[in-house]
C-alpha cells in the first residue's frame, strides 16, 4: 500500500487568515484612538480649556466615544481577530464564508467611524454602553447576525466532532449580546438622528443596566475567557487545567451574570427587591469567576519559568490576575453598605478601567504578539524586550491610573456624607471636593499616557513584524476526515460505587460529576446553543416581567405633568450636550444627599422620562432638584462662563448655546413620538411648536427683567433653562383639579434673586 496515499475520506482545506490580520491590524489602530481619546478627556477634567473652546471635543461629548472605542473598536476587534483565527482550528474547517467574513469587517468598521462621527455631533441617545442612535443600532443587529451566521455556518461544516470550551464561551457571547444589544435599544425614531426609548423612568433603568451590566458580561468577560482558554494553553504549551472546572465556570457564569444587573441601582427609585436580588446573584458570581481565573493560572502549572521569559505569557497572567481582581471587587461594589459609599464616585472608574485596560487590554496585547508572527508568517516578534518594555510600560501606567483613582473615589464618597460636629453636613459645597481630587486627576494623567504610549510601543512592534513578511503568504493546506453522519459515543463510564451499599442517589450524583452528559451536549451545537439561550432568558425575564407588569414598582403622582415641548427639547440638548456624563437626576434616600440636594427621587417622577437620566458618576452634583433654585439669567451666566460663577470649576464652557438656534422645526416631531409612546401630550398635538416658542419668548423676557442678554428666545440656552427649571418641581406643585385639560404646562416657579447663589457644578 503507498504510505503517501490519502484515505478517501480525507478532505483538504486551508485556513482564511487574511480577515484575522485585517481585525488584527485594525485593533491597534482603533487602540491607539480609544486610548488617545482617553488621556484627552483626563486632561480635559484637570484643565477644562483643553477642549479648545469647540463644542465637537467637550467632555461630555468625547467621553463616550472614548468608552464606545474601547469597548466596540478596541477590545471588539481583537474578539473577531481571536475567535476567527482558533474558531478555524478548534473546528477544523475554513471560516463558512470569506464573503460574509469581509462584510462583517467592513461593516463593524463603518459602524466604528459613524460613532466617531456622531458622537461628538451630540447625536446620541444617552444610555451608557448604547449611545448610538437607531440607524447605527440597526446596523450593528445586521452585522451581529452576518458573524453569528459565519460563526455558525462553520460548526456546521466543521471536522472536529466536539466543541472545544473556547466555543462554548464564544456561543454564549454571540446569542446573549444579541439578545441584549436588540431589547435594550427599542425605540420609537423621532427623525434619522434621534429617537426617544419604549421604555421609561424606572423601566428604562432597569433594562439599561440589564443590558450594561451584561455588555461587561458577555462582549468583555466571555468571549476574552474563550480567547483564554485557547491561547494561553497555546502559549504555555500545556493544556486546559481542569475540563470539569471548565464545564462548572462556563454555565454557573451564563445563569448568574445576567441577573447581576440591577444591583447598579442601589437606593435608586428601582424597587429594593430588584437591587437586592442583583446583589444576591453578583456575591455568588464571584465564585464561578474565579473558578475561571484559577483555571487559567493553574494551566500554568509547570510552565511558570517560562512567564520571565516570554512577553506574551507575562501579558496573559496580568490580564488573568486583574480578572480575578476586578471579578473580587465587582462583587464587593454591589454590596449595598459598600455601594452607598462608591456610587457616583470615581471608584467605579477605576473599577472599570482595571477590567478594561488590565484584564481586556493586556489578554488583546498578548494575543497581539502571539498572533502577529504566525499571521505575518515571520520567524518570530520583531522586538521581544519592546514588547518586554511595552509590558512594563502599560502596567506602571495602569497601576498609577488605577490607585489615583481608587484613592480619589474612596475621597469623593467618604467627604459627600461627612457631617461635622454639629449635625451639619462638613463640605456643603460640591466644589469642594472637586478640588480636592486634583492632584490624583493629574497622576490619573501620567498613567494614561504611559498606557497609551505602551500601545504605541506595540503598534510599532507589529509593524516592524509585518515589514519582514514574505513576499507572498504561504497558503497552507491542511487534511482532517468530514464528520460521519452517524456517531457512536465510548461508553459512558460507570460510578465506581455501583454495587456498594450507597443510597442510589449517591451513584447518580458521582455520574452527574463525571460530567459524561456535558459531552454529548458538546457534540449537539444547536442543542448547546438552546441550553444557552434558556439560560439567559429565563434568569433574564424573571426580573424584567415583574418590574413591568407589578403597578406597585411605579406608583403615580398626580402632579407629575409631561414635559412641556420646549422643556422635550431642552432635555434633547442636556443629552447632546452630554450633560449625563457628570450630573445625576437621582438623590437617594440619604442623609448626606437630601441635606446637599433636597427630598429624595420617587419612582413615578420619572414615568415620562424616555430616556432615563439617573447617571452613573458625579462629576458635578446632582440635579434632580435644581429646579428653581436659580435664576434664569444665573444659568446663562453659568453655561456661558463656568467659573465666572463657581470658583474653581472644572467645567467647560459652553458658549454656543448663546449663539445656535433652538430647532423648533422639530418641535412636533419629537412630540409626536412621544405620544406614540403614550405620554398625554393634549393639544400639543397639534401646536407644539407655538407652544414652545410662547414659552421661550416668557423666558427670554424674564432674562432680560433680571439684567441678562436681550435676543435669546430662539436660542438653545433657553431650551436647556426650561429644562432645568422643570426639574424636581412637579411633587412641589398642587395636583390637577379634576376637570382640568391635560396640555402640559410649566410648572411656575419663583425664580431666586440673581445674588441668591449656590453651588450647581464644579
Amino acid at each position: 500500500m503507498n504510505p503517501n496515499a490519502r484515505s478517501s475520506n480525507l478532505e483538504l482545506f486551508s485556513y482564511d487568515d487574511a480577515i484575522v490580520r485585517k481585525f488584527l491590524t485594525v485593533t491597534l489602530v482603533w487602540g491607539f484612538v480609544a486610548m488617545l481619546v482617553g488621556v484627552i478627556i483626563a486632561i480635559q477634567l484637570a484643565v477644562p480649556s483643553f477642549n479648545f473652546g469647540l463644542e465637537w471635543t467637550s467632555f461630555g461629548r468625547l467621553r463616550p466615544l472614548h468608552t464606545n472605542a474601547a469597548i466596540f473598536a478596541f477590545a471588539g476587534n481583537a474578539i473577531f481577530a481571536g475567535i476567527y483565527y482558533s474558531a478555524q482550528r478548534l473546528l477544523k474547517a475554513r471560516l463558512f464564508s470569506d464573503v460574509l467574513s469581509n462584510i462583517h469587517f467592513w461593516g463593524w468598521q463603518l459602524i466604528i467611524v459613524s460613532a466617531a462621527l456622531t458622537l461628538p455631533f451630540g447625536i446620541t441617545q444617552s444610555k451608557e454602553y448604547a449611545e448610538l442612535e437607531w440607524p447605527i443600532d440597526i446596523a450593528i443587529a445586521v452585522v451581529w447576525v452576518i458573524f453569528a451566521i459565519n460563526f455558525f455556518g462553520t460548526i456546521a461544516k466543521r471536522r472536529e466532532r466536539h466543541l472545544y470550551v473556547a466555543i462554548w464561551f464564544y456561543i454564549a457571547t454571540i446569542v446573549t449580546v444579541a439578545i441584549l444589544h436588540i431589547f435594550n435599544n427599542l425605540s420609537i425614531p423621532a427623525s434619522w438622528t434621534k429617537s426617544y426609548s419604549i421604555y421609561a423612568g424606572v423601566q428604562d433603568a432597569f433594562m439599561q443596566w440589564w443590558y450594561g451590566h451584561n455588555a461587561v458580561a458577555f462582549f468583555l468577560t466571555t468571549p476574552f475567557l474563550g480567547l483564554m482558554y485557547y491561547y494561553l494553553p497555546k502559549a504555555a504549551e500545556r493544556p486546559v487545567y481542569s475540563y470539569k472546572l471548565s464545564i462548572l465556570h462556563f454555565w454557573s457564569l451564563v445563569f448568574m451574570y445576567i441577573w447581576a444587573g440591577p444591583h447598579h441601582l442601589h437606593y435608586t427609585a428601582l424597587p429594593a427587591w430588584a437591587s437586592t436580588l442583583g446583589m444576591v446573584f453578583s456575591v455568588i458570581l464571584w465564585m464561578p469567576s474565579w473558578g475561571g481565573m484559577l483555571n487559567g493560572l493553574l494551566t500554568l502549572r509547570g510552565a511558570w519559568n517560562r512567564v520571565a521569559e516570554d512577553p506574551v505569557l507575562k501579558f496573559f497572567v496580568v490580564a488573568i490576575t486583574f480578572y480575578g481582581m476586578s471579578t473580587f471587587e465587582g462583587p464587593m461594589l454591589s454590596v449595598k453598605s459598600v455601594n452607598a459609599l462608591s456610587h457616583y464616585t470615581d471608584w467605579t472608574i477605576a473599577h472599570v478601567h482595571a477590567g478594561t485596560l488590565g484584564w481586556n487590554g493586556f489578554m488583546t496585547f498578548g494575543l497581539v504578539y502571539w498572533l502577529a508572527p504566525r499571521l505575518f508568517q515571520t520567524k518570530g516578534l520583531w522586538s521581544p524586550k519592546l514588547a518586554g518594555v511595552h509590558f512594563w510600560t502599560s502596567t506602571i501606567g495602569i497601576l498609577l491610573y488605577i490607585i489615583a483613582i481608587y484613592t480619589a473615589g474612596v475621597t469623593q464618597g467618604l467627604m459627600w456624607r461627612a457631617f461635622d460636629e454639629t449635625g451639619r453636613l462638613q463640605y456643603p459645597d460640591f466644589i469642594t471636593t472637586v478640588v480636592e481630587l486634583m492632584p490624583m486627576y493629574w497622576v490619573r494623567i501620567v498613567g494614561g499616557t504611559l498606557y497609551l504610549a505602551g500601545a504605541v510601543l506595540a503598534g510599532i512592534n507589529v509593524f516592524m513584524t509585518w515589514k519582514q513578511r514574505p513576499a507572498t503568504y504561504e497558503i497552507q493546506q491542511h487534511e482532517a476526515p468530514a464528520l460521519s453522519p452517524e456517531y457512536t459515543d465510548i461508553p459512558a463510564p460507570k460510578s465506581e460505587l455501583e454495587g456498594a451499599p450507597v443510597a442510589q442517589l449517591a451513584i447518580t450524583i458521582d455520574n452527574f460529576q463525571k460530567a459524561f452528559w456535558h459531552r454529548a451536549w458538546e457534540r449537539r451545537p444547536f442543542k448547546f446553543t438552546v441550553w444557552v439561550v434558556i439560560s439567559v432568558a429565563v434568569a433574564s425575564l424573571f426580573e424584567i416581567i415583574p418590574t413591568f407588569l407589578i403597578r406597585s414598582n411605579t406608583p403615580s403622582i398626580a402632579s407629575v405633568k409631561p414635559y412641556t415641548p420646549l422643556e422635550l427639547v431642552g432635555r434633547d440638548i442636556y443629552i447632546a450636550e452630554g450633560c449625563y456624563n457628570c450630573h445625576s437626576q437621582m438623590v437617594r434616600p440619604m442623609r448626606a444627599e437630601t441635606e446637599r440636594y433636597g427630598e429624595y427621587s420617587k419612582p413615578g417622577e420619572f414615568i415620562y422620562d424616555h430616556p432615563f437620566q439617573w447617571g452613573s458618576r458625579r462629576i458635578g452634583p446632582d440635579l434632580h432638584r435644581v429646579g428653581g433654585n436659580f435664576s434664569h439669567t444665573w444659568h446663562v451666566r453659568h453655561m456661558k462662563e463656568p467659573a465666572s460663577m463657581t470658583e474653581g470649576s472644572i467645567m467647560p464652557p459652553y458658549p454656543w448655546l448663546l449663539e445656535q438656534d433652538t430647532p423648533f422645526d422639530q418641535v412636533q416631531s419629537r412630540v409626536d413620538a412621544m405620544v406614540m409612546l403614550g405620554v398625554p401630550y393634549g393639544e400639543a398635538v397639534q401646536k407644539a411648536e407655538e407652544m414652545a416658542r410662547v414659552q421661550a419668548t416668557e423666558i427670554s423676557a424674564q432674562i432680560v427683567k433680571e439684567g441678562g442678554p436681550a435676543g435669546l428666545e430662539g436660542k438653545k440656552i433657553v431650551a436647556l433653562i426650561a429644562y432645568l427649571q422643570r426639574l424636581g418641581m412637579d411633587i412641589e406643585a398642587p395636583p390637577p383639579a379634576p376637570a382640568a385639560a391635560e396640555v402640559p404646562a410649566a410648572p411656575t416657579a419663583a425664580a431666586p434673586a440673581p445674588g441668591a447663589l449656590a453651588e450647581v457644578t464644579p
